[in-house]
């Protein structure tokens, strides 16, 4: 870009860490301003369509897309990961050696398998949260025999997908639970999803005593002393953030996601940005969920692009609809949601709630691919209007300490 004289114009270098939904989101979204030099650093050189790892592990998808698909034109990937942030001085370090300085940064390394502190399950349990794990565990499950007793441990929407897939393939499958089975459903959805689980044989482990207390290399160890037989076992019980931010001296949470205001602004530095499943706003982090994601990315871009032009930033506005689970490849469930995202009683079940689940699968995909082609088109986002008053809420201290500092403020006086 050149001004009248012919010199060229600066160019602001912004920075996305994480090449998910969000981090892709982030990334088309800034380009459009034609000053702007956008950079995507990501460990791996496609796209991984996350919400199909389950498909993976059952071999019906390679829930991977090539980011020439993905990215607009303008859009630099480089493949590496980052090892530091050092914010002071604006610049991040490389694992191949190399440093890359910004002057903004957009947050979004996303989220993985947490550490199960559960003695055996490092070395017995094979984790999905990434496609690395999911790669692994694929020719683990392929190579046992169909009647080998495969158990999946936790029962939220990976949980259930993956033991879903796997039955349908004609595996004994046991899900356990470790307490309620798809805990965010509604009762009513819960119990179609109990109904569907059934006719497919899994075995459904759920309530109190169904937490793992011991992974071996042939079984899973309840509290509540029973045994399941396992030959395969896989862990989907909880998610972790990568420790980046921590590590980098800036302020988290106690997962390790980013600390930020409602701009998704760090606390630390208004020239960090976080945004999907590693950013904290208010304290108050939103679900863990490409749906939350790909609303969050884009306005993680324009806060960016507001700080750059000089303009105010403006809050995220983000909404929830549904909760949207696979149960094969010929059922579902589309659970629907109130906006501040507490489950509805009503829900799409079997064959509907398949057809709507690959169509929103299908969808965020071509959502990501707009947004390279037109970026910026979409420009209004879904509110929930409770937000603001639970932030205020957050804000306040506890009553029995806010009594607590105006007695020590009257003995002072």
């Amino acid at each position: 870009m050149a001004d009248n004289t012919g010199t060229a114009a600066p160019t602001t270098e912004v920075l996305v860490i994480g090449g998910g939904y969000a981090g892709v989101m982030a990334a088309n979204r800034l380009t459009q301003r034609d000053d702007v030099s956008v950079t995507l650093i990501n460990t791996r050189p496609d796209f991984v369509d996350r919400i199909r790892l389950h498909q993976l592990v059952g071999g019906s998808h390679d829930a991977v897309v090539d980011y020439g698909r993905m990215l607009a034109a303008r859009v630099r990937l480089v493949v590496d990961t980052v090892t530091r942030i050092d914010a002071p001085v604006r610049s991040l370090t490389l694992a191949s050696g190399s440093t890359l300085g910004y002057d903004h940064l957009i947050y979004a390394v996303g989220s993985g398998s947490a550490l199960p502190d559960v003695p055996g399950a490092a070395d017995f349990a094979y984790p999905i949260a990434t496609l690395e794990e999911a790669e692994r565990l694929r020719p683990v499950v392929a190579a046992a025999p169909a009647s080998a007793p495969v158990t999946v441990v936790g029962a939220g929407p990976t949980g259930i997908e993956t033991a879903a897939e796997l039955a349908e393939e004609g595996r004994a499958v046991t899900l356990v639970c470790g307490g309620e089975l798809g805990p965010y459903l509604h009762p009513r959805g819960r119990r179609s999803v109990a109904d569907r689980l059934a006719s497919l044989g899994v075995t459904v482990l759920d309530g109190p005593g169904t937490h793992v207390t011991a992974v071996t290399a042939d079984s899973v160890r309840l509290a509540d002393g029973r045994e399941v037989p396992s030959r395969v076992t896989i862990w989907s019980a909880g998610f972790g953030v990568p420790d980046l931010a921590r590590r980098s001296g800036l302020s988290t949470d106690e997962l390790g996601r980013l600390r930020t205001d409602e701009t998704l602004t760090s606390v630390d530095d208004v020239r960090i940005v976080a945004t999907g499943d590693a950013a904290a706003p208010s304290d108050l982090p939103y679900r863990m969920s490409c749906q939350a994601a790909v609303q969050l990315g884009p306005q993680a871009a324009e806060t960016v692009l507001r700080r750059i032009a000089g303009e105010q930033p403006r809050a995220a506005e983000v909404a929830f609809v549904s909760q949207c689970i696979s149960l094969g490849r010929r059922a579902g469930i589309f659970q629907t949601a109130s906006k501040d995202d507490i489950a509805r009683p009503y829900y799409f079940a079997g064959r509907p709630g398949a057809k709507i689940k690959e169509f929103i699968c299908r969808g965020i995909v071509w959502q990501l691919r707009f947004e390279a082609r037109r970026p910026g088109a979409v420009a209004w986002w879904m509110k929930d209007g409770k937000r603001a008053a639970a932030v205020r809420a957050a804000a306040q201290p506890p009553v029995a300490e806010a009594e607590s500092q105006g007695n020590r403020s009257a003995a002072v006086r």
